[in-house]
């Protein structure tokens, strides 16, 4: 869904994979840890309790701010995408969700943060210690303006970095990657004030389309990457998430 549009469906992927602990911790005021068994452990989950509500959106009219939150979620994912395996830069994305006033679910998109991670042997390939240096090479992912919290659904683009790339070079240029979440692990609590949730998810059933507007490299790098990709793909990633309502203050 665009960042615009308000979603109207059932309880949303993050939700979800923390409810029974969500519902426990801030309707019966639980004050322990919570944890089904073992957790993967999200990127420096503890140092990012304060993460900043600075992106959170602005709520949609006459909603009640109090049953809306803003929700912000960090992870450094692992991707595998065509021929390319990477621990990607951590990414914080901002949205908020909570009732309409008809009683649906909504959502509002707010923003993501991300940075470039080096592609290893870079535009060529050429490993550390070849006969010639590689021609630097990095991928950052971006918005790709649709998603659904609700259903776990995040569309990306996969921004491409080079001295010798135009840029407007990336994958999923003209069409963004679109990924549908699942659940791989158990949720646990972390803090409970201020709330911060790990959890594990992943998508290996997406489709990774050819890098686009590269110049006279695009051919080349779409050979170097091994795209387009019908399979194969992976998106995986251990990650923290944290809230807070609309009625509290959100800086």
């Amino acid at each position: 869904m665009s960042e615009s549009t308000a979603a109207r469906r059932g309880p949303s992927l993050l939700r979800r994979l923390v409810a029974p602990v969500a519902a426990t911790a801030l309707l019966a005021g639980a004050t322990g840890l919570w944890a089904a068994g073992a957790a993967h452990s999200a990127p420096a989950a503890g140092a990012r309790t304060a993460a900043a509500f600075g992106d959170c959106p602005e709520l949609p009219q006459g909603v009640d701010p109090a049953r809306w939150r803003c929700e912000v979620h960090t992870s450094a994912p692992e991707l595998t995408i065509g021929k390319v395996v990477l621990t990607l830069a951590p990414i914080t994305m901002t949205h908020a969700e909570g009732p309409m006033p008809d009683g649906t679910n909504g959502q509002v998109w707010g923003a993501m943060h991300s940075a470039p991670t080096a592609v290893p042997g870079g535009l060529s390939g050429t490993p550390a210690g070849g006969h010639a240096p590689a021609q630097g090479l990095a991928i950052r992912p971006e918005y790709g303006g649709r998603s659904d919290f609700y259903t776990g659904a995040l569309s990306l683009r996969f921004r491409l970095l080079s001295p010798v790339l135009p840029r407007g070079c990336a994958i999923g240029a003209s069409e963004p990657v679109d990924f549908r979440a699942k659940r791989s692990g158990p949720s646990k609590w972390v803090s409970q004030e201020p709330p911060v949730i790990e959890f594990s998810a992943y998508d290996d059933a997406f489709t990774a389309p050819a890098p686009e507007h590269c110049g006279p490299l695009t051919g080349l790098l779409g050979r170097r990457l091994g795209l387009p990709a019908a399979t194969g793909n992976l998106l995986s990633y251990d990650a923290s998430y944290t809230f807070r309502t609309y009625d509290r203050s959100q800086h």
